[in-house]
């Protein structure tokens, strides 16, 4: 599995965190940055990593700011992404069993580090279920390309 990561300034320690978390695992991350607790303007790195996954170079993203919202409002702008900001256990397994997120956002300013390992652990092992599920990506994709529902 191949995971891409970036935070802006709010959520660089535990984008640092989540690397280290994941290499340990064996995990091939991309790391877009932030490297450094410099003010930067966390769209950079929303479209970083949903880039990378839209270009094939990443299977999954993980995003982090403050809060988690801008940075997931910047990676959601990217056609085909679906970025998830979760702050616990239960919504992250169930965005990507059933929504099929690709990306997972956290607020750095929002959840403990344990926590915030614990939810990208059970983001990265749970697989879409597919099914009914299916059809519901399949209508956001349509909205994307500008279908009516």
């Amino acid at each position: 599995m191949k995971v891409a990561l970036g935070a802006d300034h709010g959520g660089y320690e535990l984008k640092e965190a989540i690397r280290k978390h994941l290499q340990a695992q064996e995990i091939e991350v991309f790391d877009f940055g932030t490297h450094s607790n410099d003010s930067v303007d966390y769209p950079k790195y929303g479209f970083a990593v949903g880039s990378a996954i839209i270009k094939g170079e990443a299977d999954l993203g993980i995003v982090v700011c403050g809060t988690g919202l801008g940075i997931s409002m910047a990676a959601n702008k990217i056609p085909g992404i679906r970025a998830a900001l979760c702050s616990e256990t239960f919504s992250a397994r169930m965005a990507r069993e059933h929504n099929n997120a690709n990306v997972l956002a956290l607020g750095a300013r929002v959840i403990g580090m344990g926590l915030a390992l614990d939810i990208v652990d059970i983001f990265l092992k749970t697989e879409f279920s597919g099914g009914r599920h299916a059809l519901r990506v399949d209508l956001i994709s349509n909205i994307e390309r500008g279908e009516m529902v």
